[in-house]
């Protein structure tokens, strides 16, 4: 660190000396370029870490400083409006635009290739069907729930209070009322930052337990009765992985852990925050549904339901088998893909773990219809949904409604600066430097996420429209198309065939599935 201010010391004095030669003060002013160089060409020569500054002391250092803005170089300059990962420049300037409220067209048409295999679109209706003003509403909690909610079809991802600061969960909280969705907590634990304007909540309880643990770390259900019943939290979601690196748990690096934070999960201080792998609460399917029944007892009758990466197959046919067996079942599943988002992540684990959304979907879809069960489950999907052709995607593909997270983020303010871990966020999203979060205002911010939130269900209600819809109610796999690798296009219905309801159960199993169905226990993962 200091020979780093000792450099960019240096650099300035760079600078000021050029000027002062042009005003003809060079000998006067020259020591203060030639020592400092000197000092940090005597530190790089005598270190022994870094064997380039050794080697090329002082110029050594600009390999460093380009590497640091290499990430926004790119992002500037070299990438197209199709390029850039996670989400590509077009679609960022789409969250963009509907966040601040600008003109939403684009001139020209596509710059998309639909000619190259996996091109995606929806077949419209010659006669388009009547547009819906009004969202409608999607129940969830059936004749087990008490107090059963009425969700939108988009709604914000778990993103802890953690991995983003205070005024970022602030201020999506006040888009949530605004625009009468739900906030998804994060495993971090509900925070008073969340119940800042009053917006819905939905609390989600991981491996961790944070929020209501024993000190321990076990589940405490008193602590946890405390919580979920708080009139601001409608749901409850039991995390079972994350799509960005499931079996593996969640990190907070120690950057990121403040008093607050450490108090409010009841976690030590001065260490990262990893929460374990898998649940202590429960070790088989049937456990686990009665967990999920003891927590709606606890909760007064709110609707609990799951967060998942579809990995095993066989596992999530355990868990329907199970739901078979005991007559027990959540209210919903939360389906995370691969392509998910996180503050932080292995990059193994979220390169190579987990099925992508659109596999995912179709297994957990597959196995409640494949036992009758899919009318008493809701389904969300989770995984790069920021517009309303993918909401309408994730809908075709089994999911009843979705979770969007890096658009949230991109409608605070977010620049994809891929910098969520390090606790320096430019924009004060994804950080616990109070400094740089009192930069995000939570009142002009959430009016951004709420004014996102309207655009894209309006995009997804008139692509609905479009395709000769009433509702997005309707929606199938037969409603969107895709060019195949040889060049056809055919309907995603043929390339996802859709399960009948007890299909499963008299016999008629998908040829990939056969032997996972087969493995299945109700009793044992």
């Amino acid at each position: 660190m200091a020979r780093r201010r000792v450099f960019e010391l240096a650099v300035f004095l760079l600078g000021f000396t050029a000027i002062v030669t042009v005003s003809g003060l060079v000998a006067k002013w020259l020591w203060f370029l030639v020592l400092p160089l000197v000092a940090l060409a005597v530190a790089d020569v005598t270190q022994r870490k870094r064997s380039l500054l050794r080697n090329y002391p002082v110029v050594g250092h600009l390999r460093y400083l380009l590497e640091r803005i290499r990430p926004e170089v790119r992002q500037y300059f070299g990438e197209s409006d199709l390029d850039g990962r996670p989400l590509d420049r077009e679609t960022r300037s789409l969250v963009y635009q509907r966040a601040k409220g600008e003109l939403q067209t684009v001139p020209f048409g596509t710059k998309r290739d639909l000619s190259v295999a996996g091109a995606e679109w929806i077949p419209h209706a010659m006669a388009p069907a009547p547009r819906l003003d009004i969202e409608p509403r999607l129940r969830v909690g059936g004749p087990q729930c008490a107090r059963p909610y009425e969700a939108s079809r988009l709604n914000i991802a778990p993103m802890s209070y953690g991995a983003l600061g205070a005024t970022a969960i602030a201020a999506l909280n006040r888009g949530a009322r605004l625009g009468g969705f739900a906030h998804n907590t994060g495993e971090g634990g509900l925070s008073p930052h969340h119940l800042a304007y009053g917006g819905d909540l939905i609390w989600q309880v991981g491996t961790g337990y944070f929020g209501c643990r024993t000190p321990d770390g076990r589940f405490d259900p008193r602590r946890f009765a405390d919580v979920a019943t708080i009139p601001a939290v409608k749901m409850v979601e039991l995390k079972l992985s994350q799509g960005a690196k499931p079996g593996y748990g969640g990190i907070l690096p120690a950057k990121k852990l403040t008093p607050e934070i450490a108090r409010l999960r009841g976690v030590p201080l001065g260490q990262a925050c990893v929460s374990p792998a898998g649940h202590s609460a429960f070790s088989t399917p049937g456990e686990l549904l009665e967990l999920v029944a003891w927590m709606r007892e606890l909760s007064g009758g709110k609707p609990v339901g799951l967060k998942l990466c579809v990995g095993r197959p066989q596992d999530l046919f355990a868990l329907c088998k199970a739901m078979l067996s005991t007559g027990l079942r959540p209210d919903f599943i939360s389906v995370d893909g691969a392509e998910a988002g996180t503050g932080a992540a292995p990059l193994e684990f979220a390169n190579h773990v987990g099925f992508p959304l659109a596999e995912g979907l179709r297994v957990v879809d597959a196995g409640l219809r494949g036992v009758g069960l899919r009318d008493d489950v809701r389904v969300f999907a989770s995984g790069r949904v920021a517009t309303g052709f993918d909401l309408f995607r994730a809908i075709a593909l089994g999911a009843d409604g979705a979770f969007a997270g890096r658009a949230m983020m991109l409608a605070l303010g977010c620049i994809q600066a891929l910098r969520c871990h390090s606790n320096d966020c430019p924009v004060g999203v994804a950080t616990q430097d109070h400094r740089l979060a009192a930069a995000l205002d939570p009142a002009d911010k959430g009016e951004r996420v709420h004014r996102y939130h309207a655009e894209t269900i309006a995009s997804l209600l008139a692509l609905t429209a479009a395709a000769g819809l009433s509702g997005p109610e309707h929606i199938g796999p037969e409603h969107i198309v895709r060019r195949t690798a040889n060049g056809a296009v055919v309907p995603l219905s043929l390339l996802y065939p859709p399960v009948k309801e007890g299909a499963f159960l008299a016999g008629q199993l998908p040829a990939d599935w056969g032997g996972e169905w087969h493995r299945a226990r109700a009793d044992a993962f």
